[in-house]
């Protein structure tokens, strides 16, 4: 009866109608600690990561726009088993974050560039680049070996993945998302208009990703933390499994490392190398950028070479 009457400042004013009603329940749902630590870590993750999904997006959309697709075959090899770590080290050049790696390797695939060598920059990209690395040795002054053992796994874990695409991956696991026709457009109707399209897809998933990191931070307690460090075996996985649910910025995870000082100096390098390859929000972005498909093969997978390759230059380095 209504359907056509119904609009956007119909249900704003209904929402504000049943706020007015149901002020005081909401009042005290608001005052809970455990809801205010929620909304902490919710907006902090959310802060941490929109600059850098903002620069991500432009950038891809600068790549989609501007670049021709010739650039791509003259700068990579063309030979992908190649191509693969030329784009692991092209991440040392790019300050930026896991978030935004995920659309720009989105676009470098639609740009012709092979998917090995894409998915091999997304995650080399926000563990290698200046700011992280340096951020790493402002956290850990007396462990300058934290550093090195930080940039080579990660540059390990990026290249050995994208090998592995070249060998086990398949073209329909990767399902971008239909993008308005950027051709017979002018640029900069083309720029905006891909840049809209990106903020929605990974901004959108960006947000479920705090939502579920913000959950469990409330959920899991403290004191387990303390348990897990005592075994060698378990430390390793618990901070791993940490850094996978608390989906902190590749840029501010090494103060965290650093604060979690009952855990080994290895334990700590698999939370470092972990974090900017596989968390909440990164799968969410992942699976809204590439499909699900991908996300729920690719993520598992690397988790697990994270983990073996941070134990294994660990074990060196320390």
């Amino acid at each position: 009866m209504f359907g056509d009457r119904i609009g956007s400042v119909e249900v704003l004013a209904g929402l504000l109608i049943l706020l007015v009603v149901f002020r005081n329940p909401v009042a005290e749902a608001i005052s809970s600690p455990r809801l205010q630590t929620w909304t902490t870590v919710f907006v902090s993750v959310m802060v941490q990561a929109v600059p850098f999904l903002v620069f991500g997006v432009v950038l891809s959309a600068v790549i989609a726009v501007f670049v021709p697709r010739s650039f791509w075959a003259k700068a990579l090899p063309k030979h992908p088993a190649l191509a693969v770590p030329v784009a692991s080290c092209a991440g040392v050049v790019l300050p930026g974050c896991e978030c935004g790696a995920v659309p720009i390797a989105g676009s470098l695939i639609r740009r012709g560039v092979t998917p090995a060598a894409a998915l091999a920059f997304l995650l080399a990209a926000p563990a290698i680049n200046p700011i992280v690395l340096t951020a790493t040795a402002v956290a850990f002054p007396n462990n300058p070996e934290m550093v090195v053992g930080r940039g080579v796994a990660s540059l390990i874990v990026a290249m050995v993945m994208g090998w592995l695409w070249l060998r086990l991956g398949r073209a329909d696991w990767i399902r971008l998302p239909h993008r308005p026709d950027l051709e017979g457009v002018s640029r900069s109707r083309a720029f905006w208009s891909a840049v809209r399209h990106d903020v929605v897809h990974a901004g959108g998933f960006l947000v479920l990703g705090a939502m579920a990191a913000a959950c469990i931070n409330v959920l899991v307690p403290e004191r387990w933390l303390q348990t897990l460090a005592d075994n060698p075996i378990l430390s390793v996985l618990a901070l791993a499994v940490l850094a996978v649910l608390l989906s902190i910025c590749s840029e501010a995870d090494a103060f965290v490392a650093a604060s979690l000082s009952q855990f080994s100096l290895t334990s700590r390098l698999a939370f470092l190398v972990v974090g900017p390859m596989v968390d909440l929000k990164l799968i969410s972005m992942q699976a809204g950028v590439f499909g699900r498909r991908f996300a729920f093969r690719f993520a598992p997978a690397t988790f697990a070479i994270a983990i073996l390759v941070a134990v294994g230059v660990g074990a060196v380095v320390f």
